[in-house]
């Protein structure tokens, strides 16, 4: 079987992250399969980026996303659970914000829609990326991901976040081989939130990257990528 008869993969990016999130896998994997990455940036509302997804998406796929991209790949198993054959979820959580965590939030949006919208400031790495990629191409690439995104998409993302639905009672309808991984040092989404998911979803994988923040695809690009293929195959 060549790659293009293969399961189609589509990769979903996160908050303020666009195809460079995933750029190395996509690459690496397009020998094994077909794969995709949506941009996240254009719809208000998890459940209207669900259906875009699953608008321009294959009958049937493989699904991997990463914290925002988490959110939206829980509402497309409930719009159409009988496409995804397989899931793997990166750095993201079934519950929702905590009230505290929504108030943060909000604060952001009031400031961004000031005019205050800077992107990713260099004072928010520490919490994205493990401190030792600060200073990095990795670093990098998440300002300039940030800078890229925008204000109005930033505001269209964080909205969606805020009004995202409780996906926990999700979790064991999901009945396809699911992998789960959080690096150790995620500060956003922890381990706790990806233990919970692996405790949820029958049978499912739990894998803990060591020094490793939220964001494994960029800073741990080929540990990423092996196991995707694991999965995959």
């Amino acid at each position: 079987m060549t790659a293009t008869d293969a399961l189609p993969l589509i990769l979903l990016p996160g908050l303020l992250c666009d195809q460079r999130l995933w750029a190395t896998q996509a690459a690496d994997l397009a020998d094994t399969c077909p794969v995709s990455i949506p941009d996240l940036t254009r719809d208000v509302g998890i459940a209207a980026l669900a259906r875009r997804v699953l608008a321009e998406a294959p009958p049937r796929f493989a699904l991997g996303a990463l914290s925002m991209g988490g959110y939206v790949a829980f509402e497309i198993l409930r719009q159409a659970p009988e496409r995804v054959v397989r899931l793997a979820l990166f750095d993201t959580m079934a519950s929702p914000d905590t009230p505290e965590r929504a108030t943060q939030r909000r604060a952001m949006l009031d400031l961004a829609e000031r005019g205050r919208f800077l992107g990713i400031s260099p004072q928010l790495l520490p919490r994205l990326i493990h401190a030792s990629r600060l200073g990095t191409p990795v670093a990098d690439t998440v300002l300039a991901m940030g800078k890229a995104v925008g204000k109005e998409a930033f505001l269209r993302q964080q909205q969606s976040i805020i009004d995202r639905p409780d996906s926990r009672p999700t979790l064991a309808q999901v009945q396809v081989p699911t992998l789960i991984v959080v690096g150790a040092q995620d500060q956003l989404t922890p381990p706790a939130e990806a233990e919970l998911m692996a405790a949820g979803i029958q049978g499912s994988r739990l894998v803990v990257l060591d020094d490793c923040g939220h964001l494994p695809p960029l800073e741990l690009p080929e540990r990423t990528t092996a196991l995707l293929r694991e999965w995959l195959a």
